[in-house]
């Protein structure tokens, strides 16, 4: 986006709050120099700046698409006071977008919306399609139930039912018009056939002798249950190798399209409606699929549930790309695989501190087991026979799981800096009687436990079989340490060390002396009280 126009915008914007916070002291410039409606003109502005940046990121060219963008936000319906009720009563199908115009996420997800209105215009669709500011207008998204931003319903005779499609304008096409009847796409020309492949980049083909058939009808079942993926079908073998090159046949077909090195997936299950949907979930991703913000949650929610994770800079992976694909095709459908730009924090750093990892200087490769909830870490230098060797281990469960760790401390002092590494050495297996602190550094209580520890630990000064540890849980993992509630207070008695006692953290350091001295057998005379 220019300056200028960043500029202005800012402007307005400061002014109309101006306007607003004083309009019983001082007159508005925007109302009285501008003769706008102040509320219309900066939403319009959102708008149309929302779809500059949106130009601006697709580089040079992209003008004549900005332009059609501001042409399609005249076909989405604003919603307000006086006309909601009414848009929604008198319409058999409306998609509504809840929306706040400060949201990042409403901003970006704008234009895909009324790309998606063009489009579904443009093919006939019955659907409407609106959106409510729900800063401006917060009683009409209160009574439609938007309570995050965006919020995306489709209302079906006045009847809301929540969006689980994807972000994309042509995800947001897809999904309404499965469920809005019309599941499947039938293509009967070569011509339309032509136009179908311009404007999908992924979609399931069916080539059928008849529609009426038993696997027609299984086909248009998976179709209505999938909602991230256009279903095409038709029972003309010329136009069917049209969209899929590779049919050999004249009989039924089934086969995947996308817009990846392995382009065309055929299917050779049994056409069931659940094997269907089974084959499209299992081959609708790349070899390696580059994690993004839009497609996160479909990889998250993947049903392949061994996943392993590259992270590296972009031209890094570019030197591993080729044999990490060869690795991928082997593992097809049972792992999936996927790239994450380690210089993109957003995407990346939520990974990374599963790790205890911060800033990378080289590749490093993770995997999930989500079958059973463990992480692993590829400990070895990335190479095609160390990563197929990673991943046969993972798919066979006998891959350790990580646990992440801070570096073994070099010292030892009267309280015991414990890790992850050293915790079975230190407390499991130490022959000493072993009272450990357990804390997190933004806890708020635990500096007062600390402060006991301390004085604690001072007080039993010279006993030979009592030990004092401090773990920081943040930063350390271990499968015997199960806390979550911090601070925690464990006494690990010696020769019983698999059943810690939990102390009370609401005790006082004599209370706490004296249980260690029960625990202990010491005599208490022998010991000066704090």
């Amino acid at each position: 986006m220019h300056f200028s126009k960043l500029l202005f915008a800012s402007l307005f914007a400061l002014l109309l709050l101006l306007s607003r916070s004083h309009s019983k002291s001082i007159p508005s410039l925007a109302d009285e120099t501008l003769d706008w409606d102040s509320d219309d003109e900066l939403e319009e502005l959102s708008e149309l700046y929302a779809i500059d940046e949106a130009e601006e990121k697709a580089g040079p060219g992209a003008g004549n698409n900005a332009k059609v963008l501001r042409k399609a936000q005249k076909i989405v319906v604003d919603l307000n006071n006086d006309n909601a009720k009414r848009v929604i009563e008198e319409n058999e199908l409306v998609l509504l977008l809840g929306y706040a115009p400060w949201d990042t996420k409403s901003a970006e997800l704008m234009p895909r919306f009324a790309e998606a209105a063009s489009e579904l215009r443009e093919i006939g669709s019955e659907l409407v399609l609106a959106k409510v500011d729900a800063e401006r207008y917060p009683k009409v998204a209160a009574s439609f139930e938007v309570k995050g931003y965006p919020t995306l319903l489709l209302f079906v005779n006045g009847d809301s039912q929540k969006y689980s499609g994807g972000i994309t304008a042509e995800e947001i096409v897809i999904w309404a018009r499965k469920k809005t009847g019309s599941p499947v796409v039938r293509v009967s020309t070569e011509d339309s056939a032509k136009e179908f492949l311009k404007k999908y980049n992924k979609f399931v083909l069916g080539l059928f002798e008849s529609f009426k058939g038993f696997e027609a009808e299984e086909f248009k079942k998976a179709a209505i249950a999938n909602n991230e993926t256009q279903f095409v079908e038709t029972n003309n073998l010329k136009i069917a190798k049209i969209l899929f090159p590779q049919i050999s046949t004249e009989k039924n077909f089934i086969g995947l399209v996308k817009n990846e090195p392995e382009k065309f997936e055929k299917f050779k299950g049994k056409y069931e409606s659940e094997e269907i949907l089974q084959f499209v979930e299992q081959n609708k991703f790349a070899l390696v699929s580059v994690l993004t913000n839009q497609n996160s949650g479909w990889i998250y929610s993947s049903p392949i549930k061994l996943q392993v994770y590259l992270f590296a800079e972009e031209e890094d992976f570019d030197d591993f790309k080729p044999f990490v694909q060869q690795v991928a095709r082997k593992y097809k459908t049972k792992i999936m695989f996927v790239y994450v730009d380690s210089t993109e924090e957003e995407l990346a750093k939520p990974f990374l501190s599963l790790y205890g990892m911060e800033d990378l200087d080289d590749a490093i490769v993770t995997a999930f087991d989500n079958r059973v909830g463990s992480k692993h870490l590829l400990e070895k230098k990335l190479t095609k026979e160390n990563l197929d060797e990673f991943c046969s281990a993972l798919l066979e469960s006998t891959l350790p799981t990580y646990y992440k760790s801070e570096p073994i401390p070099k010292q030892k002092g009267l309280i015991e800096k414990v890790v992850s590494k050293t915790f079975d050495s230190s407390v499991l297996e130490s022959q000493e009687n072993v009272f450990l602190e357990v804390y997190a550094p933004n806890c708020v209580e635990c500096d007062s436990i600390t402060k006991l520890m301390e004085k604690t630990a001072k007080h039993f000064e010279g006993i030979q079989n009592l030990k004092f540890g401090r773990i920081d849980a943040s930063s350390n993992e271990h499968p015997k340490l199960q806390i979550t509630n911090y601070p925690a207070l464990l006494f690990y008695p010696a020769g019983q060390k698999s059943d810690p006692i939990k102390v009370s953290k609401k005790w006082s350091s004599k209370e706490v002396i004296s249980f260690l001295n029960e625990k202990l057998s010491i005599d208490t005379e022998k010991k000066e009280e704090l």
